[in-house]
């Protein structure tokens, strides 16, 4: 990723947190210009998801075994 990148990925995740109404608004406009920026093959999100089930299911042992 770029500097740029980096830059411009800080100053949404600000936005975002922020001004969320603002965010949404940008996102939605961003999404209305661009659509193809937004389509998803699906196979990285899947990929993450499965990644996050995981991790969820080894916090879920670790605190069930700290209880």
């Amino acid at each position: 990723m770029s500097n740029l990148d980096e830059s411009i990925g800080k100053i949404l995740l600000d936005l975002q947190k922020d001004d969320p109404d603002s965010f949404k608004k940008l996102m939605k406009k961003a999404q209305e210009d661009n659509p193809e920026l937004f389509e998803e093959d699906g196979s990285e999100n899947k990929d993450i998801e499965e990644y996050n089930l995981k991790i969820d299911e080894y916090n879920k042992k670790i605190d069930k075994e700290q209880s």
